[in-house]
């Protein structure tokens, strides 16, 4: 009897669906014989929340949860309607999952106790990054870090498990909430990315082992900042103008990281005289990128630190920020 192989070639049709995000979750945890498959399952319940948020967003303009809350956080930024919603939701996924101690949102005052004293790691979340776009219809998303604790387990949290350096994250990653919705993500072996596809459910490996280019052409910064930052910032500034470079600044973190994670560039939030200490918050939202850019060839740093070496101080500390494609990041260090 003759028979035909039961996969075939579909390139030709334009349209290929791969490997899902809980089989790649599945596949790395395989490589490491002692895992207990929290992280995993943990990586998983934040892919769930992001589904909702991403449902959320979509009909933001039709189920009135866009415009303010009327209310601030402790940033002193007004909150929006979806921050609040976004945080709901992945708080009460974590939760609900059974492997997180204790979470750090950038909408909570203090760290979150979930009285979990088996859980085994924290999360720090930054639950719907740039704020100011949402009512505009501007890409938007959510940052994540993931740290294992490190006091017993059976003990209460202490400020050891929540305080730890960027170095010790076990993962990250953020969502981008754009023309689709995309999850990337890192456990220390590179740097992967998967669509939302909608009408399936699921999240698919589109972008596998993300590389940025070594150099590029793109530069970000709030150019309304330039006239109250330091004059290495400026110079740079002047050189990327010279060379005929493009500036592109949307306004979303990730967004603007994203694109440039992609295309080769650099991000740019300097310290500044309104802001001196920075603006980007460094446990939940530039920890997490740096994390992300390093594992991708890239370079983080607060202008004389590397990023993932900062010990946290705080909660909400900030940071400057710069970060991107490697050349360009060593560029603007040697003007600095």
């Amino acid at each position: 009897m003759k028979t035909k192989p039961y996969i075939q070639d579909t390139s030709s049709l334009g349209y290929f669906v791969g490997v899902t995000l809980d089989r790649f979750i599945k596949s790395m945890q395989d490589d490491f014989p002692y895992a207990t498959g929290e992280l995993s399952q943990l990586l998983r319940d934040i892919a769930l929340a992001s589904k909702i948020v991403s449902r959320e967003i979509g009909r933001a303009g039709l189920s009135h949860v866009t415009g303010a809350y009327g209310h601030t956080n402790v940033q002193g930024e007004e909150q929006q309607k979806l921050d609040v919603v976004a945080n709901i939701r992945f708080i009460r996924a974590l939760s609900k999952g059974g492997e997180v101690c204790a979470i750090v949102s950038e909408e909570d005052d203090e760290v979150i106790d979930l009285q979990n004293k088996t859980g085994k790691y924290v999360v720090a979340i930054d639950p719907l990054d740039g704020s100011s776009n949402i009512d505009v219809n501007v890409s938007i998303g959510t940052i994540f870090s993931v740290y294992r604790r490190v006091t017993p387990l059976g003990s209460s949290i202490a400020p050891e498990d929540v305080l730890q350096s960027g170095v010790k994250q076990v993962a990250a990653g953020y969502v981008l909430y754009g023309s689709s919705t995309m999850l990337v993500y890192t456990t220390g072996s590179g740097v992967n990315g998967f669509t939302y596809e909608r009408s399936l459910g699921e999240f698919f490996l589109s972008h596998p082992s993300i590389q940025a280019p070594a150099s590029g052409e793109i530069f970000t910064i709030n150019d309304g900042l330039t006239p109250t930052v330091g004059l290495g910032v400026v110079e740079f500034l002047n050189t990327c103008k010279r060379k005929g470079r493009t500036s592109r600044y949307i306004g979303s973190l990730v967004a603007d990281f994203h694109r440039n994670l992609l295309k080769g560039g650099i991000y740019m939030y300097p310290a500044s005289s309104k802001n001196p200490s920075g603006k980007i918050r460094l446990m939940y939202e530039a920890n997490a990128l740096a994390f992300i850019v390093e594992q991708a060839g890239g370079l983080a740093t607060d202008g004389s630190r590397r990023i993932l070496e900062i010990q946290p101080e705080t909660l909400h500390q900030r940071t400057p920020l710069f970060i991107g494609s490697k050349g360009l990041v060593e560029e603007l260090m040697g003007q600095l």
